[in-house]
């Protein structure tokens, strides 16, 4: 199995991950750091958006399960696209909406992906989400690893990271790993 990469800044690092990881074909998914000019960030040091790097999910995939195309549209509809660094209450640029490409074919798809839904009035406004090139990737500090998974009953995760989730699983339930019981 030859994985893939794709990495997508969508809001919050917490509740993307919490979506791709849940994902049949996603083999792992770690949250960083991607898009700015200071070496090694901290998680306090992208927070005041000085940095100029975006909270990003890097996802390992098998395309022979889920393609780049399919991962985009799920990168799509589980955020904002339209909102320029901004996700619900989470503002700055560090929250930005974009999609960092690995290869000149996922280039071409996001930019396609983005024309198809522009095309269809998916949207109320313009999107606004950046396609740029893959850069230096920074994982971010352990505790922000898993977190939905491992801080289910912190607020956050309750009143923002879940009901994303639910309404995630009712479209993409196909999509989804099987749960073990």
């Amino acid at each position: 199995m030859a994985l893939e990469q794709a990495t997508f800044g969508a809001g919050c690092f917490w509740c993307t991950e919490a979506v791709f990881q849940g994902l049949k074909g996603v083999s792992t998914c770690t949250s960083g750091y991607m898009g700015g000019h200071t070496d090694n960030p901290t998680y306090n040091d992208i927070c005041g958006g000085d940095t100029g790097h975006a909270e990003v999910i890097q996802v390992d995939f098998d395309p022979e399960q889920i393609s780049f195309e399919e991962l985009l549209l799920i990168f799509f509809k589980t955020h904002n696209p339209t909102t320029l660094n901004r996700q619900g209450n989470d503002v700055g640029t560090q929250y930005r909406s974009v999609i960092f490409y690995h290869t000149q074919e996922q280039k071409r798809a996001a930019e396609n992906m983005m024309d198809q839904l522009t095309k269809q009035n998916v949207f109320d406004r313009p999107i606004v989400t950046e396609v740029v090139p893959v850069s230096e990737f920074y994982k971010a500090e352990d505790y922000h690893q898993n977190f939905f998974a491992t801080n289910p009953s912190k607020a956050y995760c309750v009143f923002v990271i879940q009901p994303k989730l639910d309404k995630f699983t009712k479209e993409f339930k196909e999509k989804l790993k099987e749960q073990s019981s």
